[in-house]
C-alpha cells in the first residue's frame, strides 16, 4: 500500500490536472497554466485557471471569478503558493491568511503551478488589468529558479529554464529539422545552409547555479518593484520552504513519503547540492542582498519555520508542499513576521 496515498490521498487528484503527469494546459506566452473551471473537493479554478481561495463566513473570491470590492492583497508563486499539498481550497496559504491570520483585507491567489519567475511576472503583467486596488502584494517564491538551474545553458537561454523546457526544445528541433530536410541543405538563391551549432550539456557548477537562481530572481524581482510602485502596493518577497533548508530530519510520516517519492524520482539526483543547508543560506545570502539593493522588504521562510516546530511536526506532503497543518503553520508564521493584519 502506498504511503503517500494513505497520507494523503488529495494528491491524487492534484497527480490528475495539476502536475507533469496531469493534463497539461498549454498557454500562449506562459507556456502553461491550470485547468479553467475545473471543479472537485479538493481544488477549483476560476474561468481563466485561477484557483479560489476563501475568507471568513463563507466568503470566496478569485481573479477571474467574483472579486471583492474594495483593496485586495494578492498571495504569487508557484506551486506552494497555488496550494498543491491542501485538501481543500481553504487550507491554502491565501485562504489561511484571508479566514484566519491576516483577515482585514481578502487575499487572492495569484500563483502558477510549476512557473519560474518569469512566469511569474508575466502572469500578472497578463491579469493584472482585471484587479481592483491592490494594497500588498507577497511573492512567496525562488526555488524554481534555482532549481532549474541546474540545466544547461542550451535550455536556460536569456530568462532562464521552465518546467517541460526539454518537450519544447524537442519539439523545435524536430520542426528545424524537416524544414532543413525539405530545403535539401539548401537556403535562399540555393545557398547551403551551416550545420546546427553544437548544443552545450554543461551542468553548472553549485556557485554557478546559485549565481544564476539569484540573478533571474532578483531581475524579475525588479519588475515586480516597478508594477507594485506604480500601483502604490507594498511588495515582499520571501523564499518559499524546501524541507531540507527547514531541518536535516523529516517527520516520520515526511520520511515514508520522501522514500516513496524518491524511488519514482530521487530529488538528490535531480536536484544536486541546492538541497543543503549551505546552498540554501549561500541563496538565501545573495537574494537579500539584493532586496536590499532595490528596496524589497526580504523573508528567509526556513529558519523562521524551523524555530516554530518540533521534531515530529508533519509540514510537507512532498519537499516543497505543505500539509493543511504546515499551510496554517507558515501562514500564520508570515502574518506575524510581516506584521500582516
Amino acid at each position: 500500500m502506498s504511503h503517500r496515498a494513505t497520507l494523503t490521498p488529495q494528491m491524487l487528484q492534484y497527480s490528475e490536472k495539476f502536475d507533469d503527469r496531469g493534463d497539461i494546459r498549454w498557454m500562449p506566452y506562459l507556456m502553461y497554466f491550470h485547468a479553467a473551471g475545473h471543479r472537485s473537493d479538493v481544488v477549483n479554478t476560476d474561468r481563466l485557471g485561477f484557483r479560489v481561495s476563501h475568507g471568513p463566513d463563507g466568503r470566496t473570491a478569485s481573479v477571474g471569478g467574483p472579486l471583492p470590492e474594495g483593496p485586495v492583497r494578492l498571495f504569487a508563486g508557484s506551486s506552494t503558493s497555488f496550494g498543491i499539498g491542501a485538501s481543500a481550497d481553504r487550507h491554502t496559504l491565501p485562504s489561511r491568511l484571508w479566514s484566519e491570520h491576516a483577515p482585514s483585507l481578502p487575499w487572492l491567489n495569484f500563483a502558477g503551478r510549476s512557473h519560474n519567475s518569469t512566469q511569474e511576472l508575466l502572469l500578472f503583467t497578463l491579469y493584472r488589468h482585471l484587479l481592483p486596488q491592490v494594497d500588498e502584494i507577497v511573492l512567496f517564491s525562488g526555488f524554481n529558479d534555482l532549481g532549474l538551474s541546474r540545466l544547461p545553458a542550451s535550455v536556460r537561454g536569456d530568462s532562464g529554464a521552465f518546467f517541460n523546457c526539454n518537450d519544447f526544445h524537442g519539439q523545435m528541433e524536430e520542426l528545424r529539422a524537416r524544414n532543413r530536410k525539405a530545403s535539401a541543405g539548401r537556403g535562399l538563391f540555393g545557398r547551403r545552409q551551416p550545420a546546427p551549432e553544437p548544443v552545450d550539456t554543461r551542468v553548472p557548477e553549485l556557485s554557478e547555479q546559485i549565481d544564476i537562481g539569484s540573478e533571474l530572481t532578483l531581475r524579475h524581482l525588479d519588475g515586480w518593484r516597478l508594477l507594485a510602485e506604480g500601483m502604490g502596493a507594498k511588495l515582499t518577497f520571501v523564499l518559499q520552504p524546501l524541507a531540507t533548508w527547514v531541518r536535516e530530519e523529516p517527520a516520520p510520516q515526511e520520511k515514508l513519503i520522501f522514500e516513496e517519492l524518491d524511488r519514482i524520482s530521487n530529488f538528490g539526483a535531480a536536484y544536486g547540492d541546492i538541497s543543503s543547508m549551505d546552498a540554501r543560506e549561500t541563496y538565501s545570502k545573495a537574494l537579500r542582498a539584493g532586496c536590499e539593493r532595490m528596496g524589497v522588504r526580504y523573508l528567509d521562510s526556513n529558519p523562521v519555520i524551523a524555530d516554530a516546530i518540533g521534531k515530529d511536526d508533519w509540514l510537507f506532503v512532498d519537499r516543497i508542499h505543505f500539509t493543511d497543518e504546515g499551510h496554517d503553520l507558515v501562514a500564520g508564521l508570515l502574518a506575524r513576521e510581516l506584521g500582516l493584519r
